[in-house]
């Protein structure tokens, strides 16, 4: 499913225009974004809680001269899928 397929369903199981559903995706979106720049969660009970964690550098491999490289610390978004939702995909 692509955004504009999720804007559709959206709108339609919330008896939305697909113009009002797209405002509301885009401010979930935005909303959930500045809440992980700030280093919080963002728990949706039953779905899943989005979070930041950190990576260390660490020493890589190049797979096609397997040369040794170094791979510098990060950031990176994780997601962990809550009890209702994982119920529904077992």
């Amino acid at each position: 499913m692509n955004k504009a397929e999720l804007i559709e369903a959206i709108a339609a199981k919330a008896n939305l225009t697909k113009v009002d559903a797209k405002k509301a995706l885009d401010a979930f979106v935005g909303a959930t974004q500045d809440a992980l720049k700030k280093g919080d969660k963002v728990a949706l009970v039953g779905f899943g809680t989005f979070g930041v964690s950190a990576r260390q550098a660490r020493k890589g491999r190049n797979p096609l001269t397997n040369q040794v490289i170094d791979i510098k610390a990060k950031k990176v978004v994780k997601f962990k899928a809550g009890s209702e939702l994982a119920k529904v995909v077992k």
